[in-house]
């Protein structure tokens, strides 16, 4: 499949699309909220308490792995909440990560309502306590953003805003532009009284992300089918992205399907990551594009 590219990234002054719809109508739509079912974190782990502002606060999950390990720090899907990732944090460390899980306002632990606007403000907020945190509790490795369906939203907001704070960006499930996402609540651009949007994409801030990307979907996607990751590897500026198809899988099973493709470049990934960061190592390594290759294993 071949798209025409039409980048808006490298426009000033643009502000994020998820900004620009902020609305009751996609607000009550999109999300999809529920509270903490009150059990405590698993042994050895631990709940974060983030103020982002406004007196409110938005609840995470810290599973700790070695210290030297890279971090990875995960914005969910918006039908979960952290302590949804209790049974998967144990994959990431397998995979050679620790876990910071993070809910958005409303859900779980955390207070406030959830919006479109707060999704992209909050998420630069939550990212300095990670860093902060992770420092104070002695941490080394690489820092890596990971976003998962709505939450590739945020995710790629940091990956293309803050990029010298991170070391990589992997995208699970991931939409390139809006318009579809709404349609397929059923909202129409009239129904927010807009004619047209001049925001910042998710396709258009990937123009900006330089750090190295993974991009995982699945194939029998139809909530998000496979054009977005398509279109979001395609779009990014990072000489080092790789899109990797997950086979017999869809939208909501991508992990629990995806056994070691998925999980197995993860890990690929995470390796790549701290071997650059060893003495003697360039910061990237040489450019690897190899979704086309993986698309034919």
């Amino acid at each position: 499949m071949r798209f025409n590219l039409h980048i808006r990234g490298a426009e000033v002054g643009k502000v994020s699309l998820l900004q620009e719809i902020d609305h009751p109508l996609v607000n009550s739509t999109v999300f999809f909220p529920r509270p903490t079912s009150g059990l405590p974190a698993p042994p050895g782990s631990e709940n974060l308490s983030i103020s982002v502002g406004d007196g409110v606060s938005v609840a995470a999950r810290y599973h700790p792995s070695d210290l030297s390990v890279p971090t990875v720090l995960h914005f969910h899907g918006n039908g979960e909440i952290v302590s949804d990732y209790d049974l998967i944090a144990p994959a990431f460390r397998s995979a050679g990560a620790s876990l910071v899980s993070v809910d958005y306002r409303g859900y779980g632990a955390s207070t406030g309502s959830p919006s479109t606007s707060n999704l992209i403000n909050d998420a630069p907020v939550i990212l300095d306590h990670v860093i902060a945190f992770l420092k104070e509790r002695g941490h080394s490795g690489p820092l890596v953003v990971m976003g998962r369906s709505l939450g590739s939203g945020p995710a790629i907001e940091l990956a293309s805003t803050r990029g010298s704070d991170i070391a990589g960006l992997i995208v699970d499930s991931g939409f390139a532009r809006i318009p579809p996402l709404l349609a397929l609540f059923g909202i129409s651009l009239e129904s927010l009284g807009l004619r047209e949007l001049s925001g910042l994409d998710n396709e258009d801030k990937m123009a900006k992300v330089r750090v190295p990307v993974l991009v995982l979907h699945a194939e029998g996607d139809v909530l998000l089918p496979p054009w977005n990751g398509e279109r979001i590897l395609e779009c990014a500026a990072s000489d080092e992205k790789r899109l990797v198809m997950i086979p017999n899988a869809d939208h909501n099973t991508i992990m629990a399907f995806g056994g070691l493709r998925y999980w197995g470049a993860i890990a690929e990934f995470l390796t790549a990551l701290r071997k650059s960061r060893e003495p003697g190592k360039p910061c990237h390594a040489k450019a690897r594009n190899r979704d086309e290759e993986l698309r034919h294993e």
